[in-house]
Order: C-alpha cells, then structure tokens, then sequence
C-alpha cells in the first residue's frame, strides 16, 4: 500500500526545491510530490529530472503536481491535480493504469466524482489555514473530516484519504483518529532542524494503530 507521509516540496528555485526534497529523502521520506508553481516549462522540466532521479536513488515514490503531461513525459511514478486541473478521468486515459492519479478535495462530493473517475487517493483538506496554498478552500478542521469519512463509510467508499493543510506533530494522532489514511505535508519537515527525528515521530504516529 502507499506510504502514509507525503512530502510535497518547497523552494522557489530548481536549487532551493532539489536541496529540500533531498533533505526530505535523507532523512526519510519516500513519498514525494513536486510542487513547483508559476516556473517556466523548461526550469519544471530540469527540476523532475533532478528530482526523478534522486526518488530513483531513494526508492521513493515520485508524484508530479498538477502537470500531467510533464507527468508523462519524464515517466513519473504519478501525477497529482487540483480541482481545477485536467479531469481524472481523462489523466487516466493518458497515463494508463499503472500510474498513481492523486486528487485535491474538499467535501464528500469531491471525493465521490473523483473516486467514480479512476482515482487511486484523495488529498482532503485544508485542515487549517496554511501559508504555502493561494485560494484556499474552505477549512476542514477534525470536525470536517470526520464527518467526510463518515459518509464515505455509510457509502461504502474506500479510498487512501491524506489530510493536508498547516498539519503540525500534535495534529496526527487526532487526525488518525478520524479514519483518515495519511497525511501529506510541506512546511513543517522543510523548516525542521531535526528531520530525520520528525520524521520518525510522525511514522510513529501514522503507523500507531496498524501496530496495535
């Protein structure tokens, strides 16, 4: 199954974002989606390449954001899309069935479109207001998404859900608890001092009620 940490990167530069994600594979991590908005096509192209082939040196599971033809062309492990974005239906058309298909979620209806058209996990959030997203959905908080996966119970809906969106150490045992799968993160491991610790920290919390 996948794993239950995400990391999605950070930087403004090809240097910056390849330190980060790097850092991020050293100390741990081996799930992680490229996030590099706003950049030229040619500067994106460079940064998947770097990044590519360090999740390749890591055995790490590398997702493309938003870009499904950049997904394509540099053979990623996967793409993830927005709300806005291509179709998951029609990104599964291009990618085949062996590539993971990511998708950005706010509410249950989210979360049955996508599952309907192909979806292999869902990104729910935001769990709080978080500085690294423009245009942010409405807040889900530990309210949200209990009720959401309580829905998802009642109809039968099963599917990955990661909760994403300003999550701290402190927020994951709670999350966990309202039957989410996973969380996927930025800020918190690109700013930490101690990642390797932090990350171990969160795994224990993640992994807490599969070792029970």
């Amino acid at each position: 199954m996948y794993n239950k940490l995400q990391y999605i990167s950070q930087g403004n530069t090809i240097e910056e974002q390849l330190y980060n994600i790097h850092q991020a594979l050293d100390a741990g991590c081996n799930w992680v989606q490229m996030r590099f908005k706003d950049q030229s096509f040619k500067d994106t192209f460079t940064l998947a390449e770097g990044v590519k082939s360090l999740c390749e040196e890591y055995l790490a599971n590398f997702i493309v954001n938003d870009d499904l033809h950049l997904a394509e062309q540099i053979a990623a492990d996967g793409v993830h899309l927005g709300l806005t974005d291509t179709k998951i239906d029609e990104a599964r058309a291009i990618l085949g069935t062996t590539k993971i298909i990511g998708g950005t979620a706010n509410t249950f209806e989210d979360i049955e479109n996508h599952v309907k058209n192909g979806c292999d996990y869902i990104g729910l959030g935001p769990f709080r207001f978080t500085a690294t997203k423009e245009k942010l959905s409405p807040i889900l908080g530990l309210s949200g998404y209990f009720d959401i996966l309580q829905k998802m119970k009642k109809n039968k809906i099963e599917i990955p859900v990661y909760a994403i969106g300003g999550i701290t150490l402190r927020d994951v045992s709670p999350l966990m608890e309202t039957g989410i799968y996973g969380i996927a993160i930025s800020g918190i491991i690109t700013e930490s001092t101690e990642k390797e610790i932090l990350i171990q920290q969160l795994n224990e919390k993640l992994y807490a009620k599969a070792i029970v």
